[in-house]
C-alpha cells in the first residue's frame, strides 16, 4: 500500500542547474551595484527608484540556493551599502540579510528560472525591503520616516521589470 499509482507517480522533478561562481564575480558585481546606487541619483535622478544592490542580493541568493550563503551575501552587500549611506551602520545590513535568507529559502522550493517568477520576486523583495527598512527605522531608531504605500508599490513594479533582464544578463556571467 506504500506504492502511489496516481497521475504524478511517473513525474520527476527537473534537476536544478549547478552554478559555479568565480570569486571575482561574486565581489565585482556587488561593488558595481553599490557604486551605481551611490552615483546614479546624482547623475541620472530618474533612476533613483532602482535598488540595484537589492536585486544583486536577490540574484545571488536565488542562484546559490542555500539560505546560509544568501544570509552572508545579504549581510555583506548591506553592510557595504551602509558604509556609503547617511544612516546608522547596520540598517541595510539587517534588511538585506533578511532578504538574502528568504530569497535563498524560496529558491529551494520554487523554480526561479521563469521570467514571470523573476518579475514577481523582484517586486516582492523590493516591497519587503522597503517595509522592513521602514519598520526598523521607525521602531528601533524612533526616527519618523515617511512611507508611501502607492509609491513603494509602483517602485516595486519598476524594480520587478528591471529584475527580469538583469537576472538574464547576470546568468551569462
Amino acid at each position: 500500500m506504500s506504492d502511489f499509482s496516481g497521475p504524478l507517480a511517473g513525474a520527476r522533478r527537473r534537476p536544478r542547474k549547478r552554478y559555479v561562481l568565480r570569486p571575482a564575480v561574486l565581489v565585482l558585481i556587488p561593488v558595481l551595484a553599490i557604486l551605481f546606487q551611490v552615483y546614479s541619483p546624482r547623475l541620472l535622478s530618474y533612476l533613483a527608484f532602482l535598488d540595484l544592490p537589492l536585486l544583486v542580493t536577490v540574484y545571488f541568493a536565488l542562484l546559490l540556493r542555500q539560505p546560509v550563503w544568501g544570509l552572508l551575501i545579504g549581510c555583506g552587500i548591506g553592510l557595504a551599502q551602509d558604509a556609503f549611506s547617511h544612516q546608522p551602520v547596520g540598517i541595510f545590513g539587517i534588511v538585506k540579510t533578511l532578504v538574502g535568507y528568504f530569497a535563498a529559502s524560496l529558491s529551494q522550493r520554487v523554480d526561479v528560472e521563469n521570467p514571470a517568477i523573476r518579475f514577481f520576486i523582484g517586486f516582492f523583495f523590493y516591497f519587503f525591503h522597503q517595509v522592513t527598512h521602514w519598520v526598523i527605522i521607525s521602531t528601533l531608531l524612533a526616527h519618523p520616516l515617511g512611507f508611501s504605500l502607492a509609491e513603494t508599490f509602483v517602485y516595486g513594479l519598476l524594480n520587478g521589470v528591471v529584475a527580469m533582464p538583469l537576472f538574464s544578463l547576470l546568468d551569462r556571467q
